[in-house]
């Protein structure tokens, strides 16, 4: 079962040495596979971007995501990209420059779709009851879309304990993504 960290700037900050005080602590109790820098807000996403990826390649993260700009991950020498559902146009390029690709989505539809673009992964959300996302889709329809789809799937969605991991585990899930899990 594959971890994978998601940041949010409520728990990482939004200076370059909040965000690595804050990894550092969190990398040194848990070694996520992947991890994914993702803040909507801020005006400095570059600076940020560039202490994610130093400060995760120093604790030899698997997978170091930017989220949503292909061009900056490249050029950040970024493992790859999490593209947002609005962006399945995006696959492609991001193909061609050697990033791996992970794409959010939330329908059977959308998670076929990826796959026939090339996908590298998805996330499938939400899983469980996670604030401001929506109806939960829970664990049976997670299992059949695990059924149907080739692609990797990570489980996305208020994911938060150990007994929430193990139940996404059995039901064929290749991974987790998470944000409140690794705080």
């Amino acid at each position: 079962m594959k971890h994978y960290l998601i940041t949010d700037p409520t728990f990482y900050g939004t200076t370059p040495d909040r965000l690595e005080s804050s990894l550092d602590v969190i990398y040194s109790h848990t070694l996520p596979d992947f991890a994914l820098f993702r803040d909507k807000q801020t005006t400095h996403y570059r600076d940020l971007a560039q202490t994610f990826v130093a400060v995760s390649r120093s604790y030899h993260i698997f997978r170091v995501l930017l989220h949503g700009d292909y061009l900056l991950a490249h050029e950040l020498k970024a493992d790859g990209v999490h593209l947002t559902s609005t962006q399945f146009d995006d696959i492609a390029e991001a193909k061609k420059l050697g990033l791996y690709v992970v794409i959010s989505t939330h329908s059977h539809e959308e998670a076929k779709r990826a796959q026939e673009l090339g996908a590298d992964a998805i996330t499938y959300s939400p899983i469980f009851f996670s604030p401001e996302k929506g109806e939960p889709k829970g664990l049976e329809d997670l299992k059949e879309i695990v059924d149907k789809i080739r692609v990797p799937i990570f489980a996305l969605g208020g994911i938060t304990t150990q007994e929430q991991i193990k139940a996404v585990e059995e039901c064929g899930a290749y991974g987790f993504a998470s944000i409140r899990y690794f705080i």
